[in-house]
């Protein structure tokens, strides 16, 4: 069999209003393990599932050569699914049932192929991913959504397919799952996509594909030299920029100058034509050659303008529209060595035994990090110190004012467009500052309009961000639960250097160790099987994490 890949040949997409999302994209994905990357909006789905099957394009083809099995980054199961539905295996697991029972009906034979030992593959496949608790049968809505999202990943693997897309495949999974799905991946032998905004696990692709309004651009290396690359074409692209802008305006001084030349020879002919005794005859031909030099002059000069013009737009165009992203950095001056929570004996509800109790303090400007696997609790311990969740025993204290994000975004109302909200959060700031900073984060006039539950995944949360750290006053006391889940990678390292220069308290939790790392956390809160730890960045025992 040949090599097995996806090809675009001049691929474009058009929205259902009419508007391009993508043109002419020509792009062959072979057997490298590609990392595909882009801003929120640039298409990045659309294109997947395109490439998948599922989505026709407006214009040119999409050629596959073998079976591809797409992921996409929402696992939803629907009513009465079990593991085995969230894996994909349940038609095959119900054909060798009926064959077992005596069937032999050729649909149970076309749906079980080769697959006589999928039921001993699924499980071996739960085992090794620890989630051995776990049975081809157990409800689907049992799980949690990391454990969703690590079935539907071990159903991908078990597909056989011979090209994987794989849509978001680390939101929502603790680190030692994204490192087991990093070197799980690094197993697969066979095409792969993975669609992510997550520096670790893009480090560990073969090459980088950005999708942007520039159209594909292939990097022939990880996520590491990909930004090398990119930082390096951006410089080039914004000098080129700066050097065709100058240009123009010399040019534009040039033909300015020639003009006043003209205009002043003109003004001598006209004085010389006045004090002439010549025929009325060559006065009209000298001054209609005047004329016909002057209207000559102008057709060149207007066509250089435009030749101008055009260069600008060319240089213009090579540069990538993320370097727009901009966050203002809010102020809480006067924290020092303030104390700001103060949890006391607490007793947490619905926490596994080990990280059940804690006693904990933060003071200001203490950047404090909170890790630990899925489930111990780090959700739960925000939410008591947010007083959305009353602790069952002990004291919590919060003496500042503090804003909460959780995961599911809930200080967005769905219904209320986000100027409205944000308007409702900072009253000082007038309409057009707010714009001016909700464009500044990516979100045009019709964005901030628009009613915030139409937002796609990381316009939702650029949203929510704008209202927690544009509030008026300003919090002295930051909760934020997975911050940088669907956020593209412009917005994250924006949103990583106006945070690292946040002058309140910070408690964060996030999976994304890039993430945490570029915070400049002075802290963290460890939940451990003997309980939660406090320590600083630099003990050497978190080095070793």
């Amino acid at each position: 069999m040949a090599t097995p890949y996806l090809a675009l040949e001049d691929v474009s997409y058009v929205l259902p209003d009419g508007a391009p999302l993508f043109s002419r994209l020509t792009e062959t994905f072979d057997l490298r393990h590609t990392g595909l990357v882009g801003r929120n909006g640039a298409g990045k789905t659309v294109l997947a599932r395109i490439l998948a099957g599922q989505l026709p394009p407006a214009h040119g083809q999409c050629r596959r050569s073998g079976a591809v099995h797409y992921l996409a980054q929402q696992v939803t199961p629907v009513a009465d699914a079990t593991v085995a539905d969230l894996a994909g295996v349940q038609g095959v697991l119900a054909a060798l049932r009926r064959i077992e029972a005596g069937s032999t009906a050729q649909a149970d034979y076309d749906a079980v192929t080769d697959r006589w030992d999928i039921q001993r593959q699924l499980r071996q496949a739960l085992v090794q991913a620890g989630l051995a608790h776990l049975r081809a049968d157990t409800p689907a809505e049992s799980l949690s959504g990391g454990e969703s999202m690590r079935v539907a990943l071990l159903g991908a693997m078990l597909s056989g397919a011979d090209f994987l897309i794989l849509d978001e495949p680390s939101n929502h999974l603790d680190a030692p799952s994204r490192q087991a799905l990093i070197a799980q991946l690094a197993q697969w032998p066979r095409g792969l996509i993975v669609i992510s905004h997550d520096r670790q696990l893009l480090d560990a692709m073969d090459r980088i594909v950005e999708l942007s309004s520039l159209g594909l651009r292939s990097y022939g290396g990880n996520y590491a030299f990909y930004a090398q690359a990119k930082a390096h074409e951006q410089q080039h692209a914004v000098a080129e920029l700066e050097r065709v802008k100058l240009d123009r305006l010399r040019e534009e001084r040039a033909m300015r100058a020639q003009r006043e030349r003209q205009d002043k020879r003109q003004a001598r002919g006209a004085r010389s034509v006045k004090e002439a005794n010549q025929a009325k005859i060559l006065l009209d031909r000298q001054k209609a050659r005047s004329d016909q030099s002057a209207g000559k002059l102008r057709r060149q000069q207007a066509a250089a303008q435009l030749e101008l013009a055009q260069r600008v737009r060319e240089a213009a165009s090579q540069v990538a529209d993320d370097l727009g992203i901009h966050l203002h950095a809010g102020t809480a001056a006067g924290m020092a060595q303030r104390e700001v929570a103060v949890l006391d004996q607490v007793e947490l509800p619905f926490v596994p035994q080990a990280t059940r109790h804690v006693s904990l303090q933060a003071r200001g400007q203490q950047r404090i990090g909170l890790l630990g696997p899925n489930g111990s609790g780090k959700s739960t311990l925000l939410k008591v110190l947010a007083g959305q969740l009353a602790p069952l025993a002990g004291r919590c204290k919060v003496a500042v004012p503090l804003v909460y994000l959780d995961q599911g975004l809930g200080n967005l109302d769905p219904a209320m467009s986000v100027l409205e909200a944000l308007r409702q959060v900072n009253r000082v700031l007038d309409d057009g500052e707010l714009r001016m900073r909700l464009a500044q984060l990516g979100l045009n006039a019709d964005k901030v309009a628009a009613p915030s539950g139409a937002l796609s995944g990381g316009e939702h949360l650029k949203a929510a961000l704008a209202c927690v750290l544009y509030a008026d006053p300003p919090p002295q006391l930051l909760l934020l639960d997975e911050p940088s889940n669907h956020l593209d990678l412009p917005s994250m390292q924006a949103l990583e250097a106006m945070l690292s220069r946040y002058q309140g308290a910070l408690i964060v939790a996030s999976h994304d160790q890039a993430f945490m790392h570029n915070l400049g956390l002075t802290d963290q809160w460890v939940a451990t099987a003997d309980g939660w730890r406090c320590q600083p960045v630099d003990d050497p025992a978190m080095a070793a994490r």
